[in-house]
């Protein structure tokens, strides 16, 4: 399995271990999933980064699941939402045909980027995996940023989940994960 994220994936301000990736590996092999996990995030990486390593890792690691963990940085960056979609697509085409099932996370950004922007961005996610047949968790940070006291799980930057917020991210992930590891 290859997770190809930003930094939310890449544990950020985290003690080693303590990101969802680290506790996802820990919940396969608890269940008895033998299948390593690389964790190819990078804090700061765009859809454009990702595409471009993503070859090379597919190559690599031969992974049987991909889950594909970018965009706010695009968003954070105000890059053109066609261009994110683009990029998405493309590496859910190049998981897929190297063999891979693809898992794509969303994402959401802040309101103040406007409104029209934050719901064309959140829905793009789905947009990508419907039209390209691959799974979708809808907002990675549900249960999160969305909670009335979501200010006391997030790093002081505001942008990073602390640790206690991981297992909730996985959370997440791990009930639209497990069909796929059959």
């Amino acid at each position: 399995m290859l997770v190809l994220g930003d930094s939310l994936s890449a544990e950020y301000g985290l003690a080693r271990g303590t990101g969802w990736v680290a506790l996802l590996a820990q919940r396969m092999a608890r269940d008895g999933l033998h299948a390593a996990v690389v964790n190819a995030s990078i804090s700061g990486e765009t859809t454009s980064g990702g595409r471009a390593r993503l070859p090379a890792l597919l190559q690599a690691h031969h992974p049987t699941v991909v889950i594909i963990e970018l965009g706010a940085n695009d968003a954070l960056r105000g890059l053109p939402l066609t261009m994110t979609e683009a990029n998405l697509k493309a590496m859910v085409v190049d998981a897929q045909r190297a063999g891979a099932k693809v898992v794509v996370v969303g994402m959401a950004v802040p309101p103040n980027y406007g409104r029209r922007y934050a719901d064309d961005f959140m829905a793009l996610f789905g947009q990508v995996a419907r039209a390209e047949h691959a799974a979708l968790v809808p907002f990675l940070l549900h249960g999160v940023a969305d909670v009335p006291d979501a200010r006391a799980l997030f790093q002081a930057d505001g942008l990073h989940p602390r640790a206690e917020a991981h297992p909730r991210i996985l959370a997440n992930v791990w009930p639209v994960l497990r069909p796929l590891l059959r």
